[in-house]
């Protein structure tokens, strides 16, 4: 499927709105245009101009089969390398950059848990914005894709607003990539 494809909906499907994050229904034989495809979830708009999200387990209702997208192997070692990798899978749906290279993540850490076996994931991160509609959407993809890691039993995700986000968080490679390789780096540190 290639960004800028019309395709319709072979079937009813649930999205998410854009920005607003809001949940809805969108019907089978609704025509979408494909704005993204990036970490198993689709970016679509619609004839009129309102934008979704469409999660890898609808993929079907757009003709495609269910992603696994970058799902590691179960005997790979769980390390911050791993964690960190996972997390550029995740990708902002209005913009075309994974939440580390776009400068959201501030913190990840890796504590065991005894006695329920397995390891503790704790995220700090932001949004590009603090009323961010889409902010319990990402949380939410950081937490199912950190879950699928070898020994990860529990994810807490903490969105913080402070120090707040702006352009120079992000990697050299993002600001490239979206035209903003002029911006000065950031006095924060952020994971890269």
């Amino acid at each position: 499927m290639a960004t800028g494809e019309i395709v319709t909906l072979k079937r009813d499907c649930e999205a998410i709105e854009i920005p607003s994050g809001a949940r809805t229904g969108l019907a089978a034989g609704t025509s979408l245009r494909i704005l993204q495809v990036l970490g198993g979830a689709f970016t679509v708009g619609s004839t009129s101009g309102v934008r979704y999200r469409i999660d890898s387990e609808d993929a079907s209702a757009l003709g495609l089969p269910e992603t696994t997208a970058n799902q590691p192997p179960p005997s790979t070692p769980l390390s911050e390398q791993l964690i960190r990798d996972q997390l550029r899978t995740v990708f902002d749906p209005e913009i075309p950059v994974n939440i580390v290279d776009l400068g959201l993540v501030y913190r990840c850490s890796i504590a065991p848990m005894p006695e329920a076996g397995g390891h503790l994931v704790r995220v700090t991160m932001t949004m590009t914005a603090p009323g961010c509609g889409m902010g319990n959407v990402l949380k939410s993809d950081v937490e199912g894709k950190l879950l699928r890691l070898p020994g990860v039993r529990e994810v807490r995700v903490e969105i913080v607003f402070d120090p707040p986000w702006h352009a120079g968080l992000m990697s050299d490679a993002a600001k490239l990539q979206l035209g903003l390789d002029d911006m000065p780096p950031s006095p924060f540190p952020v994971l890269s």
